[in-house]
């Protein structure tokens, strides 16, 4: 497999988590049934494609960017969709979480 497939694989990842999580709220403690299949398939999908994605580039990388954009994502889905807006310390973390991705990903070097 190439890279590209293994970009895509972490892209759907990313897309799949952020829907996974984000609707999570919506779940109402796992008691709404429909919203509850959803988030379980979203997330037992986003895992597959996660782990297709490391199977080509490198675990550190590929993690580090999930975690770090599905969190980011996340926290703005929460901004926008339930009017949950995080206190100074809350935007400073989510600030160094996208400073570490990039360095990660920019200057970060595997071996």
């Amino acid at each position: 497999m190439s890279n590209l497939s293994g970009y895509i694989f972490l892209l759907l990842a990313i897309i799949l988590g952020i829907t996974s999580n984000g609707f999570l709220k919506s779940t109402n403690g796992f008691t709404n049934i429909g919203p509850t299949i959803f988030c379980i398939v979203s997330i037992i999908v986003c895992i597959f494609c996660l782990s297709r994605a490391m199977n080509i580039i490198p675990v550190g990388f590929s993690y580090a960017t999930y975690g770090g954009l599905t969190i980011t994502a996340v926290t703005l889905f929460g901004i926008f969709k339930y009017n949950q807006i995080p206190n100074l310390y809350g935007i400073i973390g989510i600030i160094l979480i996208i400073i570490g991705v990039v360095l990660l990903n920019t200057l970060g070097k595997t071996t």
